[in-house]
């Protein structure tokens, strides 16, 4: 979600990164309680309000519900995208299938400070070689969290992502990129899943990213369905996608959302 971008967030006392942390840390277990029900049978729909129901428990924000871009409003707590769907799936009554692929995609806001992740399961019955795409993706996740270093630019992110990608012969979805988090839930600087090493932001301790490849095992283009939100690769070729917020020090990268 694009949304309305506010100026960079930089970190520059103990306890905003303690806020944070604490933030990813209740998304994270709003992950761990919510992927464990996500099972065939199952109504996207019911995944939502349980996921709405968690965050709530956990004295947070389900910050994506009523969140507006121009005149848009989406209306549920969490995105939830089936196989060819990329994301900003809409919930609904639609059941998931054994064999399905399922990208769940939460944001949430804490006392003030927001956190963002999304992680793609395969359902048990999912074909080898997807759950090896999706194997595949969270590696290329991997590879941008570390390029994330301080004196390291946005361009070294995106274009080692992009290196991994294409080294595993996938395509990457260039209409969405990651983005600054922090007071906001999408703040400058945009973090591409390609690019261009040493160009574009400097990056700094204190600077807090969320990084989330978008990958298809087909093509890279992409079209809005009638919804208005919910983006499907045009081919209809499966699509994973993996995210971390992620905080840049001076000791490396921390993830905020393990």
């Amino acid at each position: 979600m694009d949304g309305n971008k506010y100026s960079m967030m930089i970190i520059k006392e103990p306890w905003e990164l303690d806020v944070m942390r604490t933030a990813g840390g209740k998304l994270a277990e709003v992950f761990h309680y919510v992927s464990s029900l996500i099972l065939p049978g199952i109504s996207t729909e019911e995944i939502d309000k349980i996921a709405e129901a968690k965050i709530i428990s956990l004295g947070a924000i389900p910050i994506l519900k009523g969140y507006r871009v121009g005149e848009k409003e989406f209306p549920c707590a969490t995105c939830i995208s089936i196989n060819e769907e990329v994301v900003h799936g809409i919930p609904s009554k639609r059941i998931l299938q054994d064999s399905d692929l399922v990208s769940l995609d939460i944001s949430l806001a804490y006392n003030g400070y927001h956190s963002d992740m999304a992680v793609t399961i395969a359902m048990p019955h999912a074909d080898f070689a997807l759950k090896n795409f999706i194997q595949n993706t969270e590696e290329c996740l991997r590879v941008g969290i570390l390029s994330a270093r301080q004196s390291n630019r946005i361009g070294d992110i995106g274009h080692n992502i992009e290196l991994a990608a294409k080294n595993l012969n996938l395509g990457i979805v260039t209409s969405f990129v990651g983005h600054g988090i922090g007071r906001s839930l999408h703040e400058e600087p945009p973090v591409p899943n390609f690019g261009k090493a040493g160009t574009g932001f400097l990056l700094k301790p204190g600077m807090v990213l969320a990084i989330e490849p978008m990958l298809s095992i087909g093509s890279s283009e992409i079209e809005i369905l009638q919804d208005g939100w919910t983006a499907v690769t045009k081919d209809k070729s499966m699509s994973a996608h993996f995210e971390h917020t992620v905080a840049i020090t001076a000791g490396g990268p921390r993830i905020l959302t393990k």
